[in-house]
């Protein structure tokens, strides 16, 4: 962006008056003077940082007024197609912009097929949503693809669509209402650097269509493509080498970073922003709250770079950000980038994504079970935990996706770790090729020519429960299950949202199952997306299985969480123990303070009495999730796995 902020700020006022006549003449007789004066006030409240994002990234065209009109016709009218109770929701958000920073807020995410059949299925299974005490939920797209090759829904053939066999769109704008009146933001992922090479744009430019052959990156030829692949890394090397697709019926080759069949689009473009405007608006319309943004990294291209997080991408999403807070503000964006901690940072922040995945910490998770070490996970939650005000992280400790080692090199070589061959061995650890590993994972996306691989597995499997049951070692199913807890237990108190797989709740385990599927064999990221199997669900009564100990096990985390004010809108403090087992966290908001401890070793661990004092605790403490008082004069004793809530006495 070369120009200063006083000629922005200048052409952008101007800009508006000329604009705004245009937009009222067409619009404003269409709705009451009241909701009209609140979208312009909106408007003209956010349209300094739109025009400025807008102007960066397509100014120096010669029809770029042209565009910015088209653009802000768009967000009006879909504007004017909101439904009054989402407009009447905008109004409360605008009122509590933080809302999502409450400790009421617990996330589940699954597939709708896998999880209840279909949308209505869904909504016959809410009672068991509210009895976890679920209050946002995270649906993986629903929409319209190819019935076999599809990225498991993020191959996108239709964003106006759902998926046949799981409804129609009028059954998901019904749920996202019945998910509401029950307490529960309705999220969706919005896959955006990318459509099916199904989706009729797609299908318009194979018939030869120049208009749309121009809402994707074609080339004639391979001189371009070499070009940029001289600096790219391959994303999904088992798919397709490359970045490129040949098309014979078109005679090019297309962008397809990920998949064959996934065209990237082409935001050079402006009429591609304005159609995907409309499209993430329609979604809003339908009861959206929190929308995921898929892939950011990858939206914009540039030779002689790797083509992933370059400016051009924030400001996409930033005009977009700003087009949502005129348009439809009560939803939120949330960031979807698998990158380099430092790279995902970037995507955060209220005028950009409020909300953000936090890989960094699932993958260090994990890294501390298989190492029974802390040491990476601390010093990298001490930098990376702290956000921009009115900011979230999304804490997960496993996804629909695979486990990638996204976790800094000198963070490994600061605990004394060799990167490359610690990220090796935490691939072996996980799908068992280690000596004495206690997980059933397989490999994802496996390089045969460097070895390099990501891990698939449910939580339960890689975290010991399948491995123990089948040696039918009762002591291992206890070590395991407090595995589960331990990991849980931080996600659900170190501040954001806790995001739950669902099935996770119950010890779910691997399914082996999915090789046996065409359309599914060699993804093993299916093996963790099994059908929700409800008579499984059922155990959670019996106090003595595993599905009973893990699930009353995580309603109390989540229920200490709800009960106690340490974990709304507070901060969290990364601290060290004085032993590299023990991962320890402060979280201290007005007047409310808790002390966080998680021993990530099957033995017994000593802290330090006066270490505890140290750090604001005293000799008799509470211990909130076992419910029980502590007296450590001493020294504090940790049992193998254990995870503590400390709170002062008096």
């Amino acid at each position: 962006m070369s120009h200063n902020v006083e000629w922005l700020e200048e052409h952008s006022a101007a800009s508006l008056r000329r604009l705004l006549p245009r937009i009222e003449a067409r619009f404003k007789a269409h709705t009451e003077a009241v909701e009209w004066d609140a979208y312009l006030t909106r408007l003209q409240r956010h349209f300094p940082r739109l025009f400025k994002h807008l102007h960066a990234l397509y100014g120096g065209q010669y029809d770029f007024f042209y565009h910015l009109e088209s653009i802000l016709s768009s967000a009006t009218s879909l504007w004017l197609e909101r439904p009054a109770e989402l407009k009447a929701l905008d109004a409360l958000r605008e009122a509590d912009p933080d809302w999502y920073q409450s400790n009421r807020m617990v996330g589940a995410m699954c597939y709708v097929d896998r999880f209840a059949g279909d949308l209505e299925g869904l909504r016959e299974r809410i009672p068991y949503l509210s009895e976890l005490g679920i209050t946002y939920l995270h649906l993986m797209p629903p929409f319209k693809v190819p019935e076999d090759d599809n990225d498991g829904g993020y191959a996108v053939s239709s964003y106006r669509e759902v998926a046949p066999g799981l409804g129609t769109m009028a059954q998901l704008a019904e749920l996202a209402t019945e998910l509401r009146h029950h307490g529960i933001s309705l999220t969706l992922d919005f896959v955006f650097n990318h459509t099916s090479d199904e989706h009729e744009w797609a299908e318009r430019a194979l018939s030869g269509d120049s208009e749309y052959q121009q809402y994707y990156r074609m080339f004639p030829d391979r001189t371009l493509p070499d070009a940029f692949e001289r600096s790219m890394p391959e994303v999904f090397t088992e798919d397709h080498p490359g970045a490129f697709t040949y098309r014979s019926r078109l005679r090019k080759w297309v962008w397809t970073t990920f998949h064959t069949y996934q065209w990237d689009l082409n935001y050079e473009n402006p009429v591609v922003f304005n159609r995907m405007l409309e499209e993430m608006l329609f979604l809003a319309n339908q009861g959206v709250e929190i929308l995921r943004l898929d892939a950011v990294a990858f939206l914009w291209k540039r030779l002689d770079s790797n083509c992933q997080n370059l400016p051009e991408a924030h400001w996409i999403i930033k005009a977009y950000n700003a087009l949502v807070s005129i348009a439809a503000p009560a939803m939120v964006f949330k960031s979807e980038a698998i990158v380099h901690p430092k790279e995902v940072r970037k995507y955060i922040g209220l005028d950009e994504c409020p909300l953000s995945y936090n890989p960094q910490l699932m993958a260090l998770l994990w890294e501390s079970l298989a190492t029974r070490d802390v040491r990476v996970l601390q010093n990298a939650m001490q930098r990376g935990m702290v956000l921009p005000e009115g900011c979230a992280w999304v804490n997960y400790v496993r996804c629909h996706d695979d486990i990638g080692w996204a976790f800094s090199d000198e963070d490994l070589l600061a605990a004394g770790f060799e990167p490359r061959a610690h990220r090796y061995f935490l691939t072996d650890f996980y799908i068992g090729r280690f000596v004495g590993s206690f997980s059933r994972g397989a490999p994802f996306q496996e390089d045969p020519r460097t070895g390099e691989a990501r891990v698939s597995g449910t939580c339960a499997s890689l975290a010991g429960v399948e491995k123990a049951l089948s040696d039918a070692d009762d002591q291992d199913l206890e070590l395991a299950i407090r595995r589960i807890l331990l990991i849980h237990g931080i996600i659900i108190t170190i501040g954001g949202i806790p995001l739950i797989y669902l099935g996770d709740e119950l010890a779910t385990l691997n399914d082996y199952s999915y090789d046996q599927d065409p359309a599914r064999v060699g993804d093993s990221r299916w093996l963790h997306r099994p059908v929700f199997d409800w008579e499984h669900a059922d155990q959670r009564y019996e106090v003595s299985s595993v599905p009973g100990r893990v699930y009353r096990g995580l309603l109390r985390l989540l229920q200490l969480r709800g009960q106690n004010l340490a974990f709304t809108r507070a901060d969290t403090e990364v601290v060290e123990t004085g032993n590299k087992h023990v991962f320890g966290f402060i979280r201290s908001g007005d007047q409310h303070v808790v002390f966080v401890l998680a021993n990530f070793s099957e033995q017994e661990q000593r802290l330090e009495a006066r270490r505890l004092r140290q750090m604001g605790m005293r000799k008799t403490m509470v211990d909130l999730y076992a419910g029980r008082s502590i007296t450590a004069a001493q020294e504090l004793l940790l049992e193998p796995y254990q995870f503590m809530v400390l709170a002062r006495v008096g």
